[in-house]
């Protein structure tokens, strides 16, 4: 290997490109760096000091997430002085809102009334609604590390659950960015930032306006990104637990795009959508309807069973039939049909909301079985 592109690493010597940084260095090479702030494809800002390292003859620790790789680079990833600034850095953040993931000491009276005023800000009794998926608590119990180290921050801000979509806790905010990031550089939406200053700081759509009047589109790019409880879907909160759910991979069929999404299913039911992370053609985002336009699916007025209508009894009423005899009936009317007034007499009607493959199929059948050109879709039905 090329002397002048080699980065040592916890004693191993690892190449790289000019313009790499010491995180993606590691994690191309397996080795953990933890991270709060860094959202993959965007600016790096080193903003939560979580994935900070020792660098020889540096006078600081840095972090890796921003800082670029040097030639003959020797980088400590887990030294004593890294994991107890990594440690101070999680006592800060867990003793900065309404973090009740059971780090703290479950004993005692400060216990007691922390989860008493969390229960009333939350208006539930159950622990945090990410409760196993959540990447502050996932640190902590790495780092063992509680939130009683420091005195509580009380939280500035209201619960924001005025729009349709997405609950806004501001109480479980750290104020990483990753939301700010993903709305901006990924969806490119442009409709949050970070404001005010100091103590005061939090994430805000322009004029500090609620969502639902704001330029947010409820993409919902901000909920994937955001690694704890600030950010969660309305319909699934506190209804959607990691292990009693399993994921079913799917293709939206809203458009022709075929983006990727997971369904988190729990008792034959789907209880939240997300993007499917690193599959192409979406890459983990979705679009309004792709991530929240699924409870039709299990609504009561679905049609289950094909019906047909019987003209001359009961004022032609629907009844249900089997899909036999409903399949059989349309090949004989449109045979009839065809025969009478000419292939060119029908035309079909398919739907941009369906899978390319079974407009594909409608097409042929239109072109070769009913042997006519009249078909067509509307994208804005």
């Amino acid at each position: 290997m090329d002397d002048q592109k080699i980065i040592i690493i916890n004693g191993n010597s690892f190449s790289f490109t000019p313009g790499e940084t010491i995180l993606t260095v590691a994690q191309r090479n397996h080795i953990d760096i933890p991270t709060l702030c860094y959202l993959k494809g965007t600016t790096p800002t080193g903003a939560c000091r979580i994935c900070v390292v020792e660098v020889k003859n540096a006078r600081n620790l840095l972090p890796a997430c921003s800082t670029p790789v040097e030639s003959n680079m020797e980088v400590q990833t887990e030294s004593r002085e890294v994991i107890e600034s990594r440690r101070m850095s999680l006592q800060l953040l867990l003793a900065s809102g309404n973090h009740n993931c059971a780090v703290r000491e479950s004993d005692g009276q400060s216990w007691t009334a922390f989860q008493l005023n969390v229960q009333h800000q939350d208006n539930s009794g159950d622990l945090c609604p990410v409760w196993g998926d959540c990447e502050l608590q996932s640190l902590a119990y790495r780092y063992q590390v509680s939130g009683e180290t420091f005195p509580a921050t009380k939280n500035r801000y209201p619960m924001e659950t005025v729009n349709p979509f997405i609950i806004r806790d501001f109480s479980r905010c750290i104020l990483c960015g990753r939301c700010v990031q993903a709305c901006n550089e990924v969806q490119v939406n442009n409709a949050i930032s970070i404001g005010y200053r100091g103590t005061a700081a939090k994430i805000i759509a322009a004029g500090d306006r609620p969502l639902k009047d704001s330029d947010c589109v409820f993409c919902g790019e901000c909920i994937q990104a955001c690694p704890v409880g600030a950010l969660v879907e309305k319909d699934a909160r506190y209804d959607w637990r990691p292990w009693s759910n399993r994921k079913v991979r799917s293709t939206c069929s809203y458009c022709g795009v075929g983006c990727q999404l997971d369904f988190h299913v729990h008792d034959n039911r789907i209880v939240k959508i997300s993007g499917a992370e690193g599959t192409p053609p979406n890459y983990g985002s979705l679009c309004v309807k792709g991530r929240f336009g699924f409870n039709f699916i299990h609504s009561e007025d679905r049609l289950k069973t094909p019906l047909i209508r019987e003209t001359g009894r009961e004022n032609g009423k629907f009844r249900q039939a089997s899909w036999d005899e409903a399949l059989d009936l349309t090949a004989r009317r449109l045979s009839e049909i065809k025969e009478k007034n000419g292939p060119d007499s029908i035309g079909v009607l398919t739907s941009a909301r369906v899978t390319n493959e079974d407009n594909y199929a409608a097409m042929k059948f239109t072109r070769a079985v009913l042997k006519t050109n009249n078909i067509d879709h509307c994208a804005r039905l």
